[in-house]
């Protein structure tokens, strides 16, 4: 397993943008399917979007579809999360996860890897 250590979060108002960071430990990030997943106070965690880890392909939750992009960047061990056009409803503890040779996902069961979660906050 890696080390996920994520940053980035903040307070940003509604129809702004954040860029989260979820950077990783050990040399073989590479062969990583990653993904980021987020919980609201109250609410279950949810899939946000994820990316392969032998490919860009990428898998998006519907209700983040052409405002989140998901990207990686092997040589730095990193994997981003851009956030446009935030929502209020968008606000919420955002989780980094992994798991070795895994494809895009969208169920947590399918992630070993965990990061500490970063906060999101979306004012109106």
């Amino acid at each position: 397993q890696v080390q996920l250590v994520e940053s980035g979060g903040g307070l940003v108002q509604a129809g702004g943008s954040l860029r989260l960071s979820c950077a990783a430990s050990g040399r073989t990030f590479s062969t990583y399917g990653m993904a980021w997943f987020r919980q609201a106070p109250g609410k279950e965690r949810e899939f946000v979007a994820a990316i392969r880890w032998s490919s860009d392909v990428t898998n998006y939750a519907d209700s983040v579809k052409g405002r989140f992009t998901i990207s990686r960047d092997n040589g730095k061990n990193t994997v981003y999360l851009q956030m446009n056009s935030l929502k209020v409803e968008d606000t919420a503890v955002y989780y980094c996860a992994g798991k070795r040779w895994g494809t895009n996902s969208d169920r947590a069961l399918d992630y070993d890897s965990w990061g500490q979660g970063t906060q999101v906050t979306v004012s109106s």
